[in-house]
């Protein structure tokens, strides 16, 4: 059994300036992913440019703290939007959510590839790639706040969260941060180093994102104020979320490939 470090979340104290963990995983996860981007755009087949990885991570940070933050108000506090509509500018209150901003990415990048005159689908694919770097660092960043835990377990790597009573838990947010993160990482980056029929790269990282995040949720504890769903004891939002993500991950990858063969 093990024991949360219980890390105190605030990093830096600068007078009444207060410098977060979290936000300082999130800066590090956007460098990242733009050290990263850099590099694979000096690939033969991409051919980006460092100018064109900078204007596209402009889109994505925005695309990131507006639908993080507005995906969960409206998956995971809805009826706390309801009684008090201004909570979504809280962001110092915590409260991001992965699907949401997902979607805020996705219309970034649909943005980013109108204005500059690309493909949508090609944008995707690129960032794709990088992409699991940031969800890496955001999920450590949630290990320090020690936050998202998971059930109770006997297994060995079982801990104890002050935040989640005195039984070892699921760390599931390093679960997420190896599966997610690592793992995603190196199969896309492998998967990418040779020219795939578009959107075959995006539609692999729904696809296997949707599937780790679903098992993960198996042992991750649902938010509390919304629970299991349907009166099933385990399906969770985070589960009805990643369906249709593996759904249309599936659709996209097999059109990829269907539409190179035509």
């Amino acid at each position: 059994m093990l024991h949360h470090p219980n890390i105190d979340p605030v990093a830096l104290h600068l007078g009444p300036l207060q410098i977060h963990w979290y936000g300082l995983m999130y800066l590090l996860g956007f460098w990242g992913c733009w050290w990263l981007a850099v590099r694979r755009g000096r690939m033969a087949h991409v051919g980006w440019s460092e100018q064109q990885v900078s204007d596209v991570l402009f889109y994505i940070v925005m695309g990131v703290i507006l639908g993080g933050r507005i995906g969960y108000t409206f998956f995971y506090n809805f009826s706390g939007f309801l009684a008090d509509p201004l909570v979504i500018v809280r962001i110092w209150q915590g409260g991001m959510s992965f699907h949401g901003g997902l979607l805020g990415v996705t219309a970034a990048m649909w943005l980013f590839a109108r204005n500059k005159g690309l493909s949508f689908y090609s944008v995707a694919d690129f960032i794709a790639v990088v992409v699991p770097f940031g969800l890496l660092t955001g999920r450590i960043g949630n290990f320090i706040n020690g936050e998202l835990w998971g059930a109770t377990t006997d297994l060995p790597w079982g801990m104890v969260f002050q935040t989640g009573g005195p039984l070892p838990r699921h760390p599931s947010m390093l679960y997420e941060a190896f599966l997610e993160g690592a793992v995603l990482l190196a199969v896309l980056w492998w998967f990418g180093k040779k020219p795939r029929p578009a959107p075959a790269i995006a539609a692999l990282f729904l696809i296997l994102y949707g599937a780790f995040r679903f098992a993960i949720e198996l042992v991750r504890m649902p938010d509390a104020h919304i629970g299991y769903l349907y009166g099933t004891g385990w399906f969770t939002m985070g589960m009805q979320l990643c369906v249709p993500m593996i759904a249309a991950g599936l659709f996209f990858f097999i059109y990829a490939y269907r539409r190179k063969g035509a």
